[in-house]
């Protein structure tokens, strides 16, 4: 860990995008942060070097001068440590966002022993010194990539805690246990024990039941942070391009009257009511000898396999209730557990009854006009009825992050094998063992048992400036 020590050495860099705009912030970091800014900021309210002295939180406004040449007038806030993101000495300057004037600006900073910060370092940094455990460090990364009202939402859950109060809990109850066993170790040959074996186990399948829920909770939290796929599949010319095109308001894909013309998937993304959906037109699904065209209809199988929701789009002036019924049987040998909504397309309000009628008794069924985007408002609610998200509006965790379901699992596997040695009165030493292997696995999603491996994989794929 001796890369990850706490250090105060002086980092900076851009925290807004890059790219022109009004304004720009550039933030500083370590214990010479105000140090550095006083050698080029100038202020009519404030003495040279004064900066130093100014009452923390406070914006001021002044000049960026080097050598003379004013770059440009800012803003300075200044943070004080403890009370800072990243628990030191913090400075924020809001400049105008010219990347040229963005560019001299951390140019001197750097000059005057600042350097560049490093993909994440500020979050790190927050990390390192306690400000935030490993989960809400990576829920940091989750809120600023957010993109529907329900992945902010969780993010949000995290980042204050959410995840780590309910790990913090369970370790904590399996810690008392621990300790427990580990002081029979030391009277063994006593043959006594202190930790009584009916409550464990209680206490081992309480921590067990919540285990599994949060480790079912990951394919909701997967879809949300995401998007929950969606194939739209059917025979060739039922509208499957059309209906993509109506639902992203735009011309993503091709629409033609000859059959086979869509041979690739084809995937965009939409939020309907703050969900965020993922669309994949594939290829028409019948038998062809053409062999590009075949590899298409392989690879809308593949995509029915992996899509939470399938929506199965047939012509209703070409499918009649037989062979809608032959076709679904095809489709249903390969959607597993995802949802179906079967929509019948081409309707027009002459024979909207007759279809009713003839089609009426097919369970999740709905009947649009993708190309005069009739009941297109219709399919998205129900869309999102068919993927309820409620659960993230009360207070249970969503697990969302693929390294915390592997530890969860790991748990799983460690109070498993308590629970087991329990059954069969195994020796304290090895009901130890397992329960310090539980204890790590759950360390690992706070931080609490970490490498830097772990670290630099998490804090790379931050951007620079957070």
């Amino acid at each position: 860990m001796a890369k990850y020590s706490v250090n105060n050495d002086t980092i900076a860099a851009l925290s807004t995008p890059h790219g022109s705009g009004a304004i720009a912030v550039i933030r500083l970091s370590g214990s010479n942060s105000i140090a550095i800014l006083e050698n080029i900021f100038k202020t009519k309210k404030l003495k040279p070097k004064q900066l130093a002295h100014a009452p923390s939180h406070t914006v001021h406004f002044g000049l960026i001068v080097e050598n003379d040449i004013v770059i440009d007038e800012v803003l300075v806030t200044i943070f004080k440590s403890p009370n800072t993101y990243t628990s030191e000495e913090v400075v924020e300057i809001s400049c105008h966002g010219s990347i040229f004037i963005q560019q001299q600006i951390l140019q001197i900073l750097f000059k005057y022993g600042a350097r560049p910060a490093q993909h994440g370092e500020f979050t790190l940094r927050a990390f390192l010194n306690g400000k935030l455990d490993l989960s809400q460090a990576e829920a940091v990364a989750d809120l600023i990539s957010s993109n529907s009202a329900t992945s902010h939402q969780v993010a949000m859950q995290h980042m204050r805690g959410g995840i780590s109060n309910k790990i913090a809990v369970l370790r904590e109850n399996l810690l008392n246990f621990a300790s427990l066993i580990e002081l029979e170790l030391d009277f063994s040959e006593e043959d006594v024990e202190f930790a009584d074996r009916t409550d464990l186990k209680k206490l081992i399948n309480t921590i067990l039941t919540i285990i599994d829920k949060l480790v079912a909770s990951f394919e909701v939290g997967n879809v949300i942070k995401n998007g929950i796929p969606v194939a739209i599949v059917g025979k060739p010319n039922a509208g499957k391009s059309t209906l993509l095109n109506i639902l992203l308001d735009d011309d993503r894909a091709i629409v033609s009257d000859i059959p086979g013309t869509t041979r690739d998937v084809i995937e965009d993304e939409l939020i309907i009511d703050g969900v965020l959906f993922r669309f994949i037109d594939t290829a028409g699904i019948r038998t062809t000898t053409d062999v590009i065209e075949q590899i298409g209809v392989n690879k809308a199988f593949e995509v029915i396999k992996k899509s939470a929701i399938i929506i199965y789009l047939f012509d209703t002036h070409e499918l009649s209730r037989g062979d809608l019924e032959l076709e679904m049987n095809v489709i249903k040998d390969h959607i597993g557990s995802s949802q179906l909504l079967v929509v019948g397309n081409k309707i027009d309000f002459e024979n909207l009854e007759d279809l009713k009628q003839e089609f009426g008794d097919v369970s999740n069924i709905l009947f649009i006009s993708a190309k005069e985007q009739m009941n297109i408002e219709q399919l998205k609610n129900k869309l999102v009825g068919l993927f309820d998200t409620r659960t993230v509006n009360t207070t249970d965790t969503i697990v969302t992050n693929s390294r915390h379901v592997n530890a969860l699992k790991n748990a799983q596997k460690a109070l498993a094998k308590v629970n087991e040695g329990l059954s069969n009165h195994i020796q304290s030493d090895f009901l130890a063992l397992d329960i310090r292997y539980a204890l790590e696995a759950l360390g690992e999603i706070t931080g609490q048992v970490t490498n830097e491996d772990l670290l630099d994989n998490i804090f790379s794929k931050f951007c620079i400036g957070k």
